[in-house]
C-alpha cells in the first residue's frame, strides 16, 4: 500500500488584483499613450477621478485640460477587483492583448464619439486621441443637467425633454445604419447587464455578498432581502415578454444620466453629451436610463421635500409627454416597459456600488446611494410586487413617483 500523503487541504484561491496595481498600471499606460500621441509635450498627470466603471483620470499636455479613460477587459473595475478576470498576472497579459486587437471599449467609444461629431447632433467632447486603448477627450466646463435639475426643479420639465430632444437624430432609422455592428456599446444595455449581474448560478451569490464591505450589518440583511425578491420579480417581468409594439430597435445613446449632459453656454445653447454607450434598443431605453438616474440623483442628494417634489413633478410631465410621442395609442404597454427598465437600471447601479471592494474609491454619489440603500430597496420592492401582481400601470406609475419624492426627502 502506498505511503504517499494525500492533501485534503483546500485549493489555494487565486489572489484577486488589488487596486494599488491596478491603478498604478493603469497610470503607466496613461503616461506612456500621452508621450506616443504628444511626444514634445509637457504632459501633467492630473487627479484620478473615482468611477466604478473603469479608469479616469485628469491630464494636461501643453496646459490643455483633457480627461483619459482606459477600460480593463470591457469589465468594470468593481467585477475586475473582485477576481472576475482571474489574478493580477493574468489580467495584466490579457489586458495587453486587449488594447491592441480592434474593438476594445475605448475604440468603440473613440468611434462613436467621432461618428456623433461628423452628424452635428448631439453634441460631443471631442476626441483629442487614443493611444495604447487610452482614449483622451477635451474637457467640457459648465453646469451640468444634475446640476440644474437641483438648482433649478420648478424647470425640470424642459431641462429633461430638452436633453431627451437633441438625441432625436439617433431614433431616425438611417442612424442606427451610420454606426454598424461592430461599433456598438452592448456592455451599457439595461437588460444585458441585468442578465450578466443575475442570471445562472452566480447571480444568487452576488446579491447573498451585496454590502459586505460598504453595509452596517442591519442594513446589509434588510437589502439583501428585499433585492432577492427584486431581482426574482424582474426577471419574472421580464419573461412574460414586454410590449411587442416596442420590439423595434432604434439607435439609443445608451449611457443617458444627468451629469453626462453639460451646458457649456447655459440652457441658452445646445448641451454637449460625453461618455456615450451607443446601441440598438427600444425606444423606451433612453427615457427609462434618464428617470432611473434622475430618481439615483435625488436619492444620493437628499434636496429636500420642496425640491424633490417639483422634481417629480416635472419628470412625470416629461415622461407623459415621451409616452404621448413614442408610444401613441399603446401609452400603457410602454409605461409597464419604461417601469420595468427603470427599476433593472437602478438595480444594477446601486448593486454595483454595494458589491464595490472597500479600497475601490466611490464617487461621491456611489457612496451617499449606499447610505440609501435601505429606501430604494423598499421603493423597489413595493413596484415590483405591484407590477408582477397586474396593478393597472397608471396606478403603478403614480406611486413610482410617490415612492422617488419620499426618497428624494
Amino acid at each position: 500500500m502506498s505511503t504517499t500523503a494525500v492533501s485534503t487541504s483546500p485549493e489555494p484561491v487565486p489572489p484577486v488584483p488589488h487596486a494599488d496595481e491596478v491603478f498604478a498600471f493603469a497610470a503607466r499606460e496613461v503616461a506612456a499613450a500621452a508621450a506616443d500621441l504628444w511626444p514634445r509635450a509637457d504632459v501633467d498627470l492630473g487627479d484620478h477621478v473615482p468611477s466604478v466603471t473603469g479608469y479616469v483620470r485628469r491630464i494636461r499636455v501643453d496646459g490643455r485640460a483633457l480627461y483619459a479613460k482606459y477600460a480593463f477587459l470591457g469589465v468594470s473595475l468593481v467585477s475586475l477587483l473582485r477576481g472576475a478576470c482571474g489574478p493580477w498576472p493574468d489580467v495584466r497579459e490579457a489586458q495587453q492583448a486587449y488594447v491592441r486587437r480592434p474593438g476594445s471599449l475605448m475604440d468603440r467609444e473613440a468611434a462613436q464619439l467621432r461618428l456623433l461629431a461628423q452628424l452635428g447632433s448631439p453634441r460631443v467632447c471631442p476626441v483629442a486621441g487614443l493611444a495604447r486603448g487610452v482614449l483622451f477627450t477635451e474637457s467640457v466646463t459648465g453646469s451640468t443637467l444634475a446640476d440644474l435639475l437641483l438648482q433649478r426643479p420648478h424647470d425640470a420639465t424642459d431641462l429633461l425633454a430638452g436633453t431627451f430632444g437633441e438625441l432625436r437624430v439617433l431614433r431616425h432609422p438611417s442612424a442606427a445604419r451610420l454606426l454598424g455592428p461592430a461599433r456598438v456599446i452592448g456592455e451599457r444595455s439595461i437588460r444585458g447587464t441585468f442578465q450578466r449581474k443575475f442570471n445562472g448560478l452566480s447571480g444568487p451569490t452576488y446579491v447573498e455578498r451585496l454590502g459586505a464591505e460598504r453595509c452596517a450589518s442591519a442594513d446589509r440583511i434588510l437589502v439583501v432581502g428585499l433585492l432577492r425578491d427584486v431581482v426574482v420579480r424582474l426577471h419574472r417581468l421580464q419573461a412574460t415578454g414586454l410590449p411587442q409594439q416596442t420590439s423595434r430597435r432604434v439607435l439609443a445613446y445608451g449611457d443617458l444620466k444627468p451629469e453626462h449632459v453639460v451646458f457649456p453656454e447655459g440652457t441658452s445653447g445646445h448641451p454637449v453629451f460625453i461618455d456615450p454607450g451607443l446601441l440598438l434598443a427600444p425606444p423606451a431605453v433612453d427615457a427609462a436610463k434618464l428617470i432611473s438616474r434622475t430618481v439615483l440623483l435625488l436619492a444620493a442628494a437628499r434636496p429636500g421635500t420642496a425640491t424633490g417634489r417639483q422634481t417629480m413633478h416635472g419628470l412625470g410631465a416629461f415622461a407623459a409627454l415621451q409616452a404621448a410621442i413614442l408610444a401613441g395609442r399603446n401609452h400603457c404597454s410602454w409605461m409597464r416597459e419604461l417601469l420595468v427598465l427603470w427599476l433593472m437600471d437602478s438595480v444594477n447601479i446601486l448593486t454595483t456600488y454595494l458589491s464595490a471592494p472597500g479600497a475601490l474609491p466611490l464617487p461621491g454619489r456611489g457612496s451617499a446611494l449606499i447610505g440609501r440603500a435601505v429606501g430604494l430597496g423598499r421603493m423597489a420592492d413595493q413596484l415590483s410586487s405591484e407590477l408582477a401582481a397586474g396593478t393597472d400601470v397608471r396606478i403603478v406609475w403614480e406611486s413610482a413617483l410617490g415612492l422617488a419624492e419620499a426618497v428624494a426627502a
